[in-house]
């Protein structure tokens, strides 16, 4: 029997408020290996909880396997839970101790969170308040607080039940696997926010009858009976098939405000969402790249195990 690989680990350090909801949030999200909760970049040595004049922030340490996630991963599911435009006040937390921000002990991490950062401010109109630089001290916290949620379950917690559900069955993709299997453009799309070009893709002229799912792990995305021309030379939707099946962000980038549509399973970039569709639909347009999709068609979806979806196609 071969013998086990041994586990590479790495550390971040991350401030969202306060930190027993943070590492509640986190303790549960696969590659995460360890957490704590603690006081970093104090100016003084071994603050205490009251010792808020230290100029200490509430971070979780995040010990992570690098096999099982990233750190981009991560950072991604902090994004979704943190305000990154409020100074100093998260949820009902407020004061200097509940700042945003990324502390990192490799200086490696530091070119990732800043590609991180900028791709964060391009969701928002008003600057991003989130700290980024080196980890200069941690102090951990008091055992009260060490998974106080856990020992406390009715506990006050500043992040939602349902916010907390999702990152523990968020799915880690490992991009250089995903490199090796996609197109370049279907990378360069779904990975890196890109765009095909308009009238030169596979399914802007496409209206045969079936299901159109994500090209990353295969969930049902978009239904046929929705597709409709547009004119726009990418395929259009009026909807989704469902709308637990999407997020959306804020997109500010190219000197345009948009609404970005992504795979909520995946994590894909899918296009963006307009309201110039058909009235009579709902008036939305799910503008979609093609390199984001794969087509299944109505004849075959049983066999690939869409059978439950052909009532919807008309």
């Amino acid at each position: 029997m071969p013998a086990e690989q041994p586990q590479k680990t790495k550390t971040i350090y991350l401030a969202g408020g306060c930190f027993w909801g943070m590492q509640s949030y986190f303790e549960g999200v696969q590659g995460v290996v360890n957490t704590a909760v603690g006081y970093a970049n104090a100016n003084r040595p071994n603050p205490r909880y009251e010792d808020v004049d230290s100029d200490y922030a509430e971070v979780i340490r995040i010990e992570y396997d690098t096999s099982q996630c990233s750190l981009t991963f991560l950072l991604d599911l902090y994004f979704d839970v943190i305000d990154p435009t409020s100074l100093n006040k998260q949820g009902g937390d407020v004061g200097r101790q509940y700042r945003t921000g990324i502390y990192y002990v490799d200086e490696e991490d530091a070119i990732v969170v800043t590609k991180a950062l900028e791709q964060l401010a391009l969701r928002y109109k008003v600057p991003i308040v989130v700290e980024n630089s080196p980890l200069i001290n941690f102090y951990l916290a008091e055992e009260y607080h060490q998974n106080y949620l856990r020992k406390n379950p009715a506990g006050y917690c500043h992040i939602g039940r349902d916010k907390i559900a999702k990152a523990r069955q968020a799915k880690y993709i490992d991009r250089d696997a995903l490199r090796s299997r996609l197109t370049e453009m279907q990378y360069y799309v779904t990975q890196e926010k890109g765009t095909e070009p308009p009238f030169r893709n596979e399914y802007y002229n496409h209206f045969q009858k079936g299901i159109y799912v994500d090209i990353i792990d295969g969930t049902p995305l978009f239904i046929s009976s929705d597709k409709f021309e547009s004119g726009c030379g990418w395929p259009a939707f009026s909807a989704p098939i469902d709308a637990s099946v999407v997020n959306y962000f804020q997109d500010l980038s190219h000197g345009m405000d948009r609404v970005e549509v992504r795979s909520k399973s995946s994590g894909a970039h899918l296009g963006h969402v307009f309201e110039d569709g058909p009235i009579e639909s709902g008036g939305e347009r799910f503008c979609i790249n093609s390199a984001a999709l794969r087509f299944i068609p109505m004849e075959r979806m049983e066999e690939e195990g869409y059978g439950d979806y052909i009532k919807l196609i008309k």
